[in-house]
């Protein structure tokens, strides 16, 4: 069959809008299949398209200090019609970038519709895109049908596509105490990729376990709508309902201290310990193992500073649990999103594993540009590896390490972008400048947002 130079995209939230605009921008020709509002889903309210479910909130728009209000100065850079229209209907919320839901659709619609380059087709695209369809986006997000989501199993395998998360939080390695916790596998065991010392070993005694269980049996949850509400399995149930099973539970369970000896006091058997296993291949973000949680985010950075060595953590992704479809995205999806097993889809948006509106739509941006490049009959390259657009392609298509997590479950979860992602950067202190407190800190995050917004300008 001949090749075509129409552009699908399937799905018209933010990267399904983002993706369609890009490549229309590009002089490509786009049609927008959403199914609303001929087949609604449980949490949207209207059929405008990039509607926000959620929250009026971007997050930080601080381009110098934050890696998401990086993201959005290199959307902005890159003509991002997501950030456009946030930006024409933002409200005021001090450094961060909030928005009048409402308003902010209605642009966004108002855009794609009046595109000379986009055609809306309002019906819903049952199972996988028809064989004539050879240039595909699919950007279905959390809520993808059943249909879709059925013929993705059928082409990927049972294993690729998830319906739930359990997340356990992400702590930033320079942000754990290296006096207080020591590197060693349990009972040093080596596997296909380890050395025998692949965790990081956080010990506590009776007094400090049993003031840690307390918080958690004490702590809010979040609470669940019916159509949020997912299912427990033994092999993955959140902490604090571990530890209302019994005061011991923890410690037979992902807390359990066999097999581990502290170097510093190897005389005294730790009563509880709890595992960071490394979570990806630059080794700064580590993964708190089996500590899937439905806390509510307010009180859990608190109580997981109670545990020795995480007193300071910075968390890149605090634990959740919730209704959530999303590939095993380094596994069937190429460095160009393309799935594997079919190349002439690509995937965007948040079913591809990220978190948080700004993710989904860059990750749409990219797609657009890529699906354009290819209808031209042209290569294009991701953004680089240095660049917050980079940074999250790079999560989603290899950055990740794959690991036995403690529920025996594949360890790939969706993730904000957060400095954790970046290649890391030397800083070199100035002579004769004394740094202060956060300092050091300031000065590095500040040289990866130089850096970034320097090597986004060729791709852009």
């Amino acid at each position: 069959m001949a090749k075509t130079d129409i552009i699908h995209i399937i799905g018209g939230g933010l990267a399904g809008s983002e993706a369609a605009w890009q490549a229309a921008e590009a002089g490509v020709k786009v049609v927008l299949h959403e199914m609303r509002p001929v087949r609604g889903t449980d949490a949207h309210q209207t059929d405008g398209l990039a509607e926000l479910v959620c929250s009026n909130s971007f997050r930080s728009d601080d381009k110098d200090q934050n890696a998401v209000g990086l993201l959005h100065e290199e959307m902005r850079r890159c003509g991002s019609l997501i950030m456009r229209m946030a930006d024409a209907n933002a409200l005021p919320a001090g450094g961060a970038l909030a928005v009048d839901r409402d308003a902010f659709s209605a642009a966004v619609t108002a855009a794609i519709e009046g595109h000379k380059n986009i055609t809306i087709d309002r019906a819903e695209v049952e199972g996988l895109p028809p064989a004539e369809w050879d240039n595909v986006i699919i950007a279905t997000g959390p809520l993808t049908s059943p249909a879709l989501a059925a013929g993705i199993q059928s082409l990927t395998g049972e294993d690729a596509l998830a319906f739930f998360d359990a997340i356990a939080p992400i702590v930033h390695k320079d942000s754990i105490d290296m006096d207080i916790v020591w590197a060693q596998s349990r009972y040093d065991k080596v596997g296909p990729s380890g050395n025998g010392a692949d965790y990081l070993n956080c010990p506590m005694d009776q007094e400090q376990y049993g003031a840690f269980v307390d918080a958690l049996l004490g702590a809010d949850l979040h609470e669940f709508k019916d159509w949020e509400k997912v299912p427990y399995f033994d092999g993955c149930l959140p902490i604090e309902v571990m530890a209302e099973r019994g005061r011991e539970t923890l410690r037979h369970g992902p807390m359990k201290p066999v097999g581990l000896t502290n170097p510093r006091n190897p005389t005294v058997k730790a009563y509880a310990i709890v595992q960071l296993r490394q979570d990806n291949a630059l080794g700064t973000l580590w993964n708190m193992v089996g500590f899937q949680t439905k806390m509510r985010y307010g009180i859990q950075a608190e109580i997981f500073r109670m545990i020795p060595g995480l007193q300071n953590a910075q968390f890149a992704r605090l634990g959740g649990l919730h209704r959530n479809t999303f590939l095993n995205s380094p596994k069937v999806l190429g460095p160009d999103l393309k799935l594997k097993a079919d190349p002439r889809i690509r995937f965007a948006g948040q079913v591809t594993g990220v978190e948080g509106y700004v993710e989904s739509a860059s990750i749409g941006l990219v797609a657009g540009r890529l699906a354009a490049a290819e209808a031209r009959g042209e290569v294009m390259a991701t953004p680089p590896v240095t660049t917050a657009l980079g940074a999250l392609i790079g999560h989603v298509t290899g950055g990740h390490i794959e690991g036995e997590a403690y529920s025996g479950a594949r360890s790939f979860q969706p993730m904000n972008v957060n400095f954790g992602l970046f290649p890391e950067v030397k800083v070199v202190k100035p002579e004769g400048v004394k740094w202060k407190g956060n300092d050091k800190v300031i000065a590095k995050r500040r040289a990866i947002t130089g850096r970034a917004l320097v090597d986004i300008g060729d791709w852009a």
